[in-house]
């Protein structure tokens, strides 16, 4: 599986492009910013985009998704406790940048489904906190943890609809249950594994 991590906007929020190196398929997770460079780089990677998945439904994570849809026309997925979200320009925090942004979703996603994108599949496990209808995607050795969980923190839980307890629940009872090998792909950061939070992060000593 192809990677590729693009920090953008503002606050630097992890967009990944992943790509089957066999089918040319691909995904784009949590494209916040900068369309035009996405798409620049899906062509430099030759892909074809199957799905836009997003891992919740905040402003600094979907900003770039009308844009990129219009021009790719490929279906966007959210879990079904975030949809609200994505309509409601209070709720996704538009307004504190600034903008008024709705989006328009496609596809519900659910705790168990599975994502096929060539050879790769993808698994959703729902981790409330952050937001009501926050994921994290699950595929060999990695998982793309969103703002749920990063390396040394963890996602904020002072905006509408977040709670520190959902979140610190998922944590231990969804991602803390993965191979200590498992590589953390974070929505804001650098990467980090399963071992190394469990052992370090501080929330958790």
């Amino acid at each position: 599986m192809k990677i590729e991590r693009i920090p953008v906007g503002t606050i630097q929020a992890n967009c990944y492009i992943l790509g089957c190196n066999f089918t040319k398929e691909g995904i784009i997770i949590d494209p916040g910013a900068d369309a035009q460079g996405l798409i620049s780089k899906i062509k430099e990677l030759d892909l074809k985009i199957k799905y836009i998945l997003l891992t919740h439904g905040h402003y600094d994570h979907i900003a770039a998704v009308n844009e990129i849809k219009r021009k790719i026309k490929v279906p966007i997925c959210i879990h079904s406790l975030d949809k609200e979200m994505l309509e409601n320009p209070e709720l996704n925090l538009s307004t504190m940048f600034g903008q008024s942004m709705s989006v328009s979703y496609d596809i519900e996603l659910k705790e168990g489904d599975v994502l096929s994108i060539g050879n790769i599949k993808l698994k959703i496990i729902h981790t409330p906190g952050h937001t009501p209808g926050g994921i994290c995607i699950v595929g060999d050795q990695e998982v793309f943890t969103g703002d749920t969980l990063f390396a040394g923190s963890i996602g904020r839980t002072d905006f509408p609809q977040g709670s520190m307890k959902k979140l610190l629940s998922s944590i231990k009872n969804k991602l803390f249950v993965l191979p200590g090998d498992t590589k953390i792909y974070p929505g804001h950061g650098p990467s980090s594994t399963i071992e190394q939070e469990k052992n370090t992060n501080p929330f958790f000593r």
